[in-house]
């Protein structure tokens, strides 16, 4: 494969949060509107108190569960990366490892062989449409808001890799990327 130009697309981790940010409000407002419109009965004084009660009642359970939701979506999530682009690694799983960034206790996923832009792009959106968008849609759907509040955490969760993604929007699609293996980002590999 020829190679003429290798190009590095990377962000600190510092500047990877405050893009994310930016998908946040969107997403939230993509995500609240209609489930606002479709189940604005469930926001009756009555139903929050109901919920107060609910939550007060399981107070010593509740923080044990959020930990078990984030703690398991945060590895399922990485996994959902991994699985995807494994797929598409000539040597499959063999191409793709798994970590945690100790200082900011944040798990990682890393493919170490180039992908095609859109298998790259597949995986690197697979947990946030899993995780994320699927769960909100059901929720929306069923007016269920534990779902839908499932749904938004993890989508937020995914809101690195829609940065990832967004900062590849202009790529050519002959193009192959390779996951950077220190940093937020990866390498461009122009085809030649």
């Amino acid at each position: 494969m020829d190679h003429q130009n290798n190009r590095e697309i990377t962000l600190t981790a510092a500047q990877a949060n405050v893009r994310a940010l930016a998908f946040m409000l969107p997403i939230l407002l993509l995500y609240a509107l209609p489930y606002l419109l479709l189940w604005h009965g469930q926001f009756t004084i009555a139903n929050l108190k109901a919920f107060a009660r609910t939550y007060e009642a399981n107070l010593l359970y509740f923080p044990f569960l959020m930990f078990l939701i984030i703690g398991v979506g945060a590895v399922v999530h990485e996994l959902l990366h991994g699985v995807t682009w494994a797929v598409f690694c000539k040597r499959g799983f063999s191409s793709i490892s798994f970590g945690i960034y100790w200082k900011i206790l944040t798990p990682y996923c890393h493919c170490k062989e180039p992908l095609r832009l859109k298998h790259y792009l597949l995986g690197g959106l697979m947990p946030g449409f899993i995780l994320g968008l699927l769960p909100a849609v059901y929720g929306i759907v069923l007016g269920n808001f534990g779902w839908w509040l499932f749904g938004l955490f993890f989508t937020f969760a995914a809101a690195g890799d829609l940065l990832i993604v967004w900062m590849l929007r202009r790529q050519n699609s002959n193009d192959l990327v390779q996951d950077h293996p220190e940093k937020i980002g990866c390498f461009i590999l122009e085809r030649g």
